[in-house]
């Protein structure tokens, strides 16, 4: 070969350009084989790659340039060479397989006329890759010189094994992932289906033509309404029916967020930004980045957050905490509320133009109570719904029950309704619902709205979660608590204890 040192170096370069780049092993073989060939004239090149997990070797080989074997995959055995190489992390040399008895494999050499080999281990930080391998039919004159070229040789291909794999590993989590994101936004748009918003009142025909009318455009949407009423359902339908729908819809509870994490939770924080900052973090916004962001909940935000959400809507940028660069986002938002936040505004509770920002266009949910003639019809296919989804029939509703159903006021609206549907198909499963079994649940008789007025919706409210911690005896967490028959989240459900002031031990009686 005779290869002086700036030749040499010049040659190890252009290989390894070559190789470096390939992102697959069959690319990359291809390549070593090639660029190799035109420079050494071997009669048998063959690379091994190691799997630790599996303890096997994945073989590729070539004969005078053309490819003999690629791709298949067989145990590391003892008695071979490649086992020992990789096992000791040292190179191997033979410079005349007829005098060697050890390694099994050499009777397929000789019968393939090879004389001499040589085998070296692919390392990139202290981790075996595999090991490459060149024979020859007879042992070439420049052995030694040869042998030191292939050493050197062997650590630029160890570098760009080591490349490939990662490039593989990365494409592997990178598909894994975006069949977890179709999934899941399949799973999430059949869970939050405009066609299952049931309704037959004027009222709910108006709202659904309002939110397919702002659904079209990218206008912030403030969607009010009372607890249960659907304004999560009424968000998703929104982003289901705009052209950010293949694009995630990421939810923000707002009154679930603590106060020392709220930026690193909605604008995700830099590796070692605060203690236990081990990694960096991807932000709400960011990971709603041309799709929509749902602020449930905004009217409990406190005034200092409240100024941070709305440097974001007017800018369109924010920091990662620990960060000084902008970062820009393109994310509709849709904010939900069941406060009055003109009263809050009097009250100094909450930001005008924040208001403004979010109030682009305003969708109303009806309470249940001024929509009875849904009740019904959402009995019905709640029923259906929930049947399906616990494997049990669905009961019968008389029509003395349907008619004390429609009387209720429902202070918990859509949610209560359900909570009482799934109540119904666990107790009663293809049974008759009795005037006993809607009275046992609602509590100490029917709220029969009469012609002196509504509670206000505080009062409501308040009667709501007495209920429901009466209910589950005052316990909160768990299958039998009650963030779960309310259906919400626990921290939520403390939030709104702790305002209206009710203890849950009181309840355990």
């Amino acid at each position: 070969m005779g290869l002086d040192p700036k030749r040499r170096y010049e040659t190890l370069l252009r290989i390894n350009n070559a190789i470096v780049q390939q992102t697959s092993r069959e690319s990359l073989f291809r390549a070593l084989a090639r660029e190799i060939r035109e420079l050494i004239h071997y009669d048998r090149c063959s690379i091994n790659l190691y799997d630790h997990e599996t303890r096997s070797l994945s073989y590729f080989a070539a004969a005078e340039g053309v490819s003999l074997d690629s791709g298949m995959t067989r145990p590391l055995e003892k008695g071979v060479i490649a086992q020992l190489v990789i096992r000791t992390r040292e190179s191997l040399i033979i410079p005349d397989v007829n005098r060697q008895s050890y390694f099994s494999n050499l009777e397929n050499m000789i019968r393939a006329g090879l004389q001499s080999t040589m085998a070296f281990p692919l390392i990139v930080r202290d981790t075996v890759l595999g090991s490459l391998h060149f024979s020859f039919k007879k042992k070439p004159d420049n052995w030694e010189e040869l042998q030191k070229f292939l050493e050197d040789l062997s650590t630029q291909v160890a570098i760009a094994v080591d490349n490939m794999l990662a490039y593989i590993r990365l494409q592997n989590i990178n598909e894994s992932l975006q069949h977890e994101k179709k999934f899941l936004k399949r799973q999430a748009q059949r869970s939050f289906d405009p066609e299952k918003f049931f309704f037959t009142s004027n009222a709910m025909f108006e709202v659904m033509q309002h939110i397919k009318m702002v659904a079209s455009t990218d206008a912030s949407v403030l969607v009010t309404g009372e607890t249960g009423t659907g304004k999560e359902y009424v968000a998703h339908c929104i982003h289901a029916l705009s052209q950010r729908r293949d694009a995630l819809l990421v939810k923000v509870n707002c009154p679930a967020l603590a106060s020392g994490l709220f930026e690193s939770e909605l604008f995700g924080h830099a590796k070692g930004a605060f203690t236990g900052a081990s990694q960096q973090r991807m932000g709400r916004f960011e990971m709603a980045n041309r799709g929509t962001i749902f602020l449930d909940e905004i009217g409990e935000l406190p005034m200092p957050h409240q100024a941070k959400i709305l440097h974001v809507l007017q800018d369109r940028v924010f920091e990662r905490v620990g960060e000084s660069q902008s970062m820009s986002v393109d994310c509709r938002v849709v904010a939900a509320t069941n406060k009055d936040l003109g009263q809050a505004i009097a009250n100094g509770d909450f930001r005008s133009d924040l208001f403004y920002r979010l109030n682009t266009a305003q969708i109303s949910i009806p309470p249940l109570r001024e929509r009875p003639e849904d009740i019904h019809m959402l009995v019905d296919r709640l029923s259906e719904q929930t049947s399906e989804e616990f494997y049990k029939p669905a009961p019968h509703y008389p029509e003395q029950v349907m008619d004390r159903l429609i009387q209720y006021s429902w202070p918990g609206n859509v949610r209560e309704l359900k909570n009482f549907v799934h109540r119904m198909i666990l107790q009663r499963a293809g049974d008759t619902v009795r005037l006993a079994d809607v009275e046992g649940f609602l509590g100490n008789g029917l709220d029969i709205s009469n012609d002196l007025g509504f509670p206000s919706m505080e009062q409501m409210e308040r009667q709501h979660l007495e209920r429901a911690l009466r209910l589950c005896r005052g316990k909160i967490g768990g299958q039998d608590g009650a963030a779960v028959l309310l259906d919400m989240p626990r921290t939520t459900l403390q939030y709104r204890l702790k305002r209206f002031k009710l203890k849950p031990k009181d309840f355990r009686s």
